[in-house]
């Protein structure tokens, strides 16, 4: 596959800001002056993201609970991923699935995948994201495309995350049903990335930063962003991330923009390398600089932290949580079995009605879909 590139500015313009981002310059009167505004400026949010700024975390957490219920009441969206295949090209030293690790490979057929698709359905979702590792080889784009195409047929919403691909694929898969693209840019700061990848096409940093950008060329209605917390500078990537969505939010207003925020989790067989702690403090704060920074923005929280905390923080900031998630091959139906490794270990295993009458309890609206397609 050849590589395209879009020509567009906005890589250039985030790595600029993210390598100029000093976070310890800034004062306790920066903060104060950031808390005081409705709408944040990048400067803003550069200083609420300091650490400086963990000083005022329960500041941050009214504000930013404030911003969550003026734009999306007490809604909180519910969805889960289905892995379809593991095979992987690339050599990411800190993922599960890295081409150079020994685990349990697997691809779904799409007798299998159906089968898959209609356990989840009976759990009442009404949204789906289909993932795959990053291989043209196992997962072409034709396989992905029958693939949505079979979620459409039990889900309103049909999400992807795969290997990043050209305009024209990208508007094959619309056509195909995918409502949303997600990527993980990992970490933003170059130098780290060609250490952490180190074979397949995801060494190529700007061909997978500029992947969101083509998928909302390629008609998509949605796109998502994440940097893997812990991978490098935390704070940066996550300046980067947030500052990136703002501006294809900026240059593409009608897309819907939607914040991930993942942290390290082990893995099978896992490399030791060099992490960058990220505490739950420090997670939550960055979350609540996100709300705030991003007020129209989904923010996602990922099955990665635990049960007590993602019950907190949808209170506060997030609005989308993952339920009945297993992130191994062919985990939901007895048809599948369980034919392929895990991703990742993840830390909350509730069910789907477990995690929707949570969300009651809590005085919130689990939303399984809320949007309609108007047919001609």
């Amino acid at each position: 596959m050849e590589l395209e590139n879009i020509n567009s500015d906005i890589m250039d313009r985030v790595v600029s800001e993210m390598n100029s981002y000093n976070y310890n310059s800034f004062s306790d009167e920066d903060i104060k002056e950031a808390l005081n505004k409705d709408y944040l400026s990048v400067r803003d949010f550069q200083a609420l993201l300091s650490p400086k700024a963990m000083n005022y975390l329960e500041e941050m957490a009214k504000k930013a609970k404030e911003c969550r219920e003026r734009y999306f009441g007490n809604s909180v969206y519910i969805f889960t991923p289905l892995y379809i295949s593991n095979y992987c090209d690339n050599y990411c030293v800190y993922c599960g699935f890295n081409s150079h690790n020994k685990i349990k490979r697997a691809r779904l057929d799409f007798e299998q995948i159906e089968a898959e698709l209609k356990e989840i359905a009976k759990t009442g979702l009404e949204e789906i994201l289909i993932l795959t590792g990053e291989s043209e080889r196992y997962s072409s784009i034709e396989y992905i495309g029958e693939a949505c195409k079979l979620a459409r047929k039990y889900f309103n919403n049909v999400g992807i995350e795969i290997y990043p691909v050209n305009v024209e694929d990208y508007k094959y898969l619309n056509s195909c049903g995918v409502d949303y693209v997600t990527i993980f840019q990992e970490t933003y700061n170059n130098e780290k990335y060609k250490k952490l990848h180190l074979e397949g096409h995801k060494k190529v940093f700007s061909y997978r930063f500029n992947s969101q950008e083509r998928a909302l060329i390629g008609n998509m209605r949605g796109v998502a962003f994440g940097a893997l917390l812990g991978l490098d500078d935390f704070r940066k990537d996550a300046f980067s991330t947030g500052y990136h969505a703002y501006l294809l939010q900026k240059k593409y207003p009608h897309a819907e923009i939607s914040i991930s925020c993942p942290r390290l989790r082990p893995v099978i067989n896992n490399i030791k390398i060099e992490e960058e702690f990220v505490s739950e403090k420090e997670l939550f704060q960055i979350i609540c600089a996100y709300r705030l920074f991003l007020p129209f923005a989904n923010i996602t929280i990922s099955t990665r932290e635990n049960s007590n905390f993602r019950d907190n923080v949808i209170k506060i900031a997030a609005t989308k949580i993952s339920a009945g998630v297993d992130t191994g091959i062919g985990a939901h139906s007895e048809h599948s079995n369980k034919k392929g490794d895990e991703q990742f270990e993840i830390a909350d295993r509730r069910t789907v009605s477990e995690i929707f009458e949570k969300i009651k309890t809590e005085s919130l609206q689990p939303v399984m879909n809320d949007y309609i397609y108007l047919k001609d």
